[in-house]
């Protein structure tokens, strides 16, 4: 049988994750489950949803089925964000660029309240449509000694020291400090935490030469320029990810922090983006 001979399937959400993750760079890339944080999702109304889901509370985790909605192409082989820069096979990685573009993620099953859902550290982001939820079982879903190729030296590095000390600068510490100040913003641990680890030029941790010795790395909507001396990445300022242009141009309205990035210039002059 050929791709042209396989019939369509379609599937309907049947709710809806709501985060503080608003862009793909606030949620890790995979859930740490050390982190003490509360999610929610809302399934839909009228669907007798809040009927399946009783007898789900006795469970302490759940298994989420899910959408990647941000992807609308698939590569065979991708950049992983972890370890060596080198490519590898799409099924081989937790990669969003898939064929079908669904999502798998065990979270902690904190509470059920109406139709509800509470749960812990995940690595989605607000508005992820849910296709389907089942519990995580420890007889059929966990296998202590099962093999994770190519990402058990990774694990390894992982649980390491990180290699680098994060040094802030007073531009920076001072931007970081208004951001959270005024608009509730605030990127600065995720960047340190994949910073400290490798502050190398990479494509898929959007991190990329900027002028002479520095480096800038995307964060969502914002950047930050930052240089390496030895074991130190120094944060040396903030900027906002998008030119004037589109912040001001119509029909640009849902651009990520787009009225905090036009308040940031008034107080911080743009540079060229």
């Amino acid at each position: 049988m050929t791709l042209l001979e396989v019939p369509p399937l379609s599937c309907t959400p049947i709710g809806f994750m709501r985060t503080d993750k608003r862009v793909k760079f606030d949620a890790p890339h995979q859930p740490d489950m050390r982190r003490q944080e509360e999610n929610v999702i809302e399934l839909l109304p009228g669907c007798e949803y809040e009927k399946a889901l009783r007898d789900l509370e006795g469970f302490s985790h759940i298994w989420l089925v899910w959408w990647f909605h941000r992807n609308s192409t698939w590569r065979p082989l991708v950049l992983p964000p972890r370890g060596a820069p080198k490519r590898r096979g799409t099924f081989a990685t937790r990669s969003p660029h898939r064929p079908n573009p669904i999502g798998l993620t065990v979270v902690p099953l904190l509470r059920i309240e109406g139709p509800k859902l509470y749960v812990g550290t995940c690595d989605l982001i607000d508005g992820t449509p849910i296709l389907d939820i089942k519990p995580y079982l420890t007889t059929a879903d966990c296998f202590p000694e099962a093999r994770m190729g190519w990402l058990e030296e990774v694990e390894r590095e992982l649980a390491a020291p990180p290699s680098y000390a994060i040094s802030v600068e007073p531009l920076a510490a001072e931007q970081l400090e208004w951001l959270s100040r005024e608009w509730s913003i605030s990127f600065i641990e995720r960047a340190k935490e994949l910073l400290e680890r490798d502050p190398s030029i990479h494509r898929t941790r959007r991190i990329r030469r900027a002028k002479g010795e520095e480096r800038v790395m995307a964060c969502g909507p914002w950047r930050i320029y930052f240089k390496v001396e030895g074991s130190v990445v120094s944060l040396l300022r903030i900027t906002k990810g998008y030119p004037d242009k589109l912040l001001y141009a119509e029909g640009y309205d849902r651009i990520p922090d787009r009225e905090a990035q036009i308040a940031f210039s008034s107080v911080w002059p743009a540079e060229e983006i």
